[in-house]
């Protein structure tokens, strides 16, 4: 059964749609505003959000704009009285999955209920907390709904053999992304073949990712049929490509337009059916800029692409991943650790983990090896975190710093042009100023 997240300012409406929802099976989450609504989705993402048209503060296609810019694929349907309905026809045009006419009988609702839900289940839509053992996810421990949006994407991108980009900072977890990725496609049966093309000597990248045949150079003792080839009618996942040479890029380029190969000393190519998944950790628009990768390349290889936040964007899974790293690796060096003492946790989530979940394993192994006892010690937590201190700003500094890089970028933007910068901020031309001043920040140092 799904997760329903409701939104009316009316209490009495809102608890009998909560109720008719919980009557099918259905788990209804209330709020009475849209300011409610955004901070239950901080907490978790449901499959489908029905909310009222007309509300006081943030009315529902407010509400809407603000859910589709971060979760795109979540259907939202509109409740509206008879004398909205162009409204809400106006908010289908934008993406608003459907509307419900009030007064509306159970059946009606439960219809569209129903049709939206189907959406939701197609595109892969699966709750944190509800379905984290299906194969093609069970690797990746999240409740993050920023981590659930990648999750839905990489399912709908799995339905299609386009080449999918990832890009992440090193540690946030591409490969078991991009094994999630391949798991969830039609070529699951086959095999996922990964390749770190930065860990291969430049001179046998071609013959590592191609193969040979005997004799093609000194040491090609026998024919090898090369990593492409191993991948065939599967999914070749080619690890930090922005390593990879550019006379290696060219050829690379070749066998994703013609879907062939041809091995080091052979004299003819064969043909590969294989679906190719690329990631890294630097941004390839930024290489293509540089001269250092091919833009024709990037294209092929960026046909979608998939974002994975940092961990320090993701604070809400710190504790769950640390649960998980220590059972596993409990069982491993075979202790008998149950928890984490009080404050380990909180000392581990206002850490800085520049190296993303890979540190954090890291952290939370040498705390596992160091403990004598059942519980994880404070003191063990901040000796495994080193001279790592505190990521998390007080409230006011955090403010300040947002409001700066807000009116850095809206001033980028408008190159300088305070009228229209002011505009795009829905201030008054004399509080933009008086942000300016406040920031220190001059308009003209910002005109090209």
């Amino acid at each position: 059964m799904a997760r329903i997240l409701i939104v009316d300012d009316d209490p009495a409406l809102l608890r009998l749609l909560a109720l008719r929802l919980q009557y099918e099976g259905h788990t209804a989450i209330e709020a009475t505003n849209g300011a409610m609504a955004l901070s239950k989705l901080d907490h978790e993402l449901p499959h489908i959000l029905i909310t009222d048209l007309r509300m006081p503060g943030m009315d529902g296609l407010q509400l809407f704009e603000a859910v589709h810019r971060r979760f795109p694929l979540l259907p939202v349907l509109m409740l509206t009285a008879n004398g909205t309905i162009p409204d809400a026809v106006n908010a289908m045009q934008r993406g608003v999955f459907g509307y419900i006419t009030k007064p509306f009988e159970g059946v009606d609702l439960m219809r569209e209920v129903d049709r939206a839900l189907e959406v939701s289940s197609a595109l892969g839509a699966d709750m944190p907390g509800e379905t984290p053992g299906e194969a093609w996810r069970e690797a990746i421990i999240t409740r993050s709904p920023r981590m659930e949006k990648v999750l839905v994407e990489a399912r709908l991108m799995a339905q299609s053999d386009a080449s999918v980009l990832i890009h992440g900072e090193s540690g946030t977890g591409k490969e078991l992304l991009a094994r999630a990725l391949h798991a969830s496609s039609a070529r699951s049966r086959e095999a996922l073949v990964a390749v770190n093309c930065g860990a291969i000597p430049e001179n046998l990248v071609e013959s590592e990712l191609f193969g040979h045949v005997k004799g093609a150079f000194t040491g090609a003792v026998r024919d090898s049929v090369g990593l492409f080839t191993s991948a065939h009618r599967g999914t070749i996942f080619l690890d930090e490509i922005a390593d990879l040479p550019l006379a290696m890029q060219v050829k690379l380029l070749r066998v994703l337009q013609e879907r062939e190969v041809r091995p080091v000393g052979a004299s003819k190519p064969h043909k590969v059916d294989v679906r190719v998944i690329s990631a890294s950790n630097r941004k390839l628009e930024s290489e293509v800029a540089a001269g250092r990768f091919r833009e024709d390349l990037f294209y092929r290889l960026n046909v979608v692409g998939l974002t994975l936040p940092p961990l320090a964007e993701r604070r809400e899974d710190i504790a769950l991943l640390a649960h998980h790293f220590m059972r596993s690796l409990a069982k491993r060096y075979a202790k008998s650790l149950t928890a984490f003492a009080p404050g380990g946790l909180e000392q581990l989530s206002v850490a800085s983990w520049p190296g993303n979940v890979r540190q954090l394993q890291n952290v939370v192994e040498k705390c596992v090896v160091l403990c004598s006892g059942t519980l994880i010690p404070v003191s063990l937590v901040q000796s495994a975190l080193a001279n790592q201190g505190a990521d998390m700003l007080p409230f006011d500094e955090a403010r300040k710093e947002f409001e700066r890089d807000y009116l850095t970028q809206l001033l980028k933007i408008t190159n300088g042009n305070v009228a229209l910068a002011a505009k795009l901020a829905r201030r008054n031309r004399t509080d933009f100023y008086t942000l300016l001043a406040r920031h220190q920040l001059d308009s003209a140092n910002f005109k090209t």
